[in-house]
């Protein structure tokens, strides 16, 4: 079966309310449902705690409502949105297993509403490992965020205000504008989503650990696969490792691998530009002055929390680059990036500047795939009829190189 005819496949059967799909004679897909415990780290709270370390305080974020219904569907309060606390994730996996023994971690690109693209990878990577791939969701993507935010009505009109709000915005669109308008308003929703989501995958963890998974038995083994942004949160995981879960596990990074400030993520399908440059420079070129007015952010992202120092490093070149690139060093041999040449967002050089490090000198695996056919960072593989072809062969390149890392 081609790609294109696995892609229509699995998009047209793979659904959230069953709770087991048989694809084919070789795969099927399991849906589980997860509960975080840390929504509470969300904005929108009236007190924060950190139990971890007796830490309390009732400084919170103001939310105010201005514009009517754009600001009261999007402009909300992040801790009560119910869709990101409690959600289910798919896992795939050979037919033949009756309970994962080794499993694969995927993670996804920024601003996704759905997993189709990724369902075709996630079949493959089962039947080239004969492992299991848990595909976990990021906080406020995926189903993890509410349907208005997608709704195609209420979208335009969000988009129709920012582009009066700002005539020269670029790439804003229906795809985008939940996103950019959230992270515009609050760029701060960045650190404290990507800190939920590094919290619930210990979580879930732990809970398989403890066995109390009804599929995966305590001492499976995890590896990741991790795509654009979520490769970002891999390399959190792997340089925190906690617990030393992830101390054997290898990570396959596809489109990803960079630090942030080295990405270009202005795009319909991720930011506009207005979004982008107030998260950059909240983030990046003003983090230092953000941490001394904000006591609970410069809690989470000090020395209290390594996860927090592993996410400061992972945000600017030349912060904490020593540190980042011990941690590459060490864990060198279990990582691995496939890069696309002509990839715009994710550029290919920034990610061997950020893996090898300043001096060339870290021998992680980058291997730099140019596809003959038109792409892009979002659509690696299209699937489109007159192509089908060589999609089909270069995705089964490309993937059945990242199988084989992950065996």
């Amino acid at each position: 079966m081609k790609y294109i005819d696995t892609f229509k496949l699995l998009k047209s059967r793979v659904n959230y309310d069953d709770d087991f799909i048989e694809i084919d004679n070789n795969t099927v897909t399991r849906n589980f449902l997860f509960s975080s415990k840390y929504f509470t780290i969300l904005p929108g709270e009236r007190f924060y705690s950190c139990h971890q370390h007796d830490y309390t305080t009732d400084k919170s974020y103001n939310f105010d409502i201005k514009t009517g219904i754009v600001d009261e569907v999007l402009d909300i309060h992040d801790s009560q949105i119910c869709d990101n606390t409690s959600f289910r994730y798919h896992v795939f996996s050979p037919v033949s297993t009756a309970k994962a023994k080794q499993i694969v971690l995927m993670l996804h690109g920024f601003n996704e509403k759905h997993w189709h693209k990724y369902l075709p990878w996630a079949k493959h990577i089962v039947e080239t490992t004969g492992k299991t791939v848990v595909m976990f969701p990021i906080a406020f993507h995926m189903n993890r965020a509410p349907q208005t935010w997608s709704e195609i009505h209420m979208m335009y009109e969000a988009s129709a205000l920012r582009k009066q709000q700002f005539p020269n915005i670029l790439h804003s669109s229906l795809s985008n504008v939940a996103i950019s308008t959230r992270i515009h308003a609050k760029p701060q929703r960045f650190v404290w989503s990507g800190l939920q989501t590094y919290y619930d995958i210990i979580h879930f963890i732990e809970d398989y650990k403890m066995g109390k998974h009804p599929f995966i038995i305590a001492d499976a083994s995890i590896d990741i696969f991790a795509y654009s942004i979520g490769a970002f949160l891999a390399q959190i995981l792997m340089m925190t490792n906690y617990k030393n879960y992830f101390g054997k596990s290898k990570l396959a990074m596809f489109c990803g691998g960079a630090v942030f400030n080295r990405l270009s993520p202005v795009s319909k399908f991720i930011l506009d530009s207005e979004a982008n440059v107030n998260l950059y420079s909240f983030i990046v070129e003003h983090l230092e002055s953000h941490l001394k007015k904000d006591e609970r952010l410069n809690h989470y992202l000090n020395f209290e929390h390594p996860e927090g120092i592993s996410f400061r490093s992972m945000l600017n070149y030349k912060v904490m680059s020593d540190l980042r690139e011990n941690l590459f060093r060490a864990m060198s041999n279990r990582m691995m990036a496939l890069v696309l040449t002509q990839d715009n967002v994710v550029p290919p050089y920034e990610v061997v500047n950020t893996l090898q490090g300043k001096n060339r000198d870290i021998p992680v695996l980058i291997k730099d795939v140019d596809l003959p056919y038109p792409y892009k960072h979002e659509d690696p593989f299209p699937a489109l009829e007159k192509i089908k072809d060589l999609v089909d062969e270069n995705f089964k390149n490309v993937f059945t190189f990242i199988g084989n890392f992950l065996k």
